[in-house]
């Protein structure tokens, strides 16, 4: 079901994206026509392929935006409706300890023992 509607959304963008280069040829030409110089005629031609570069992106941003989408109605039924997924969070193990390669955070306090836990001690000493 997720994948038809992507597939709609993708082909409602793709038109879209089709309109707006239909678009920019469109003003290139009036541009051209109400050009004096060759330099103008050639600005408006640039100024086209960016309009088009403009489309094109915006087509690929929406169909990476309609996959997220279906990704995430996918992943929310792996979690229970009280649990929400960890995104973009720091964790850290259940002993309270950094992950290797973390950098500490200024202000904040980490357990000084070391990462062996209870060691035995020298009872000689």
């Amino acid at each position: 079901m997720q994948s038809s509607k992507e597939k709609l959304k993708n082909m409602a963008s793709a038109a879209k994206e089709q309109v707006d280069v239909y678009k920019a040829k469109i003003d290139e030409k009036a541009e051209k026509a109400t050009a004096r110089t060759e330099e103008e005629k050639a600005i408006a031609h640039e100024r086209a392929k960016a309009n088009e570069a403009k489309a094109k992106m915006e087509l690929h941003e929406a169909k990476a935006r309609h996959a997220a989408e279906k990704l995430g109605t996918k992943q929310s039924h792996y979690y229970d409706h009280h649990e929400h997924p960890l995104v973009g969070t720091q964790t850290h193990n259940q002993q309270g300890h950094q992950p290797l390669g973390a950098v500490p955070m200024p202000g904040a306090t980490y357990p000084s023992h070391p990462l062996g836990g209870n060691l035995p001690r020298n009872k000689h000493l």
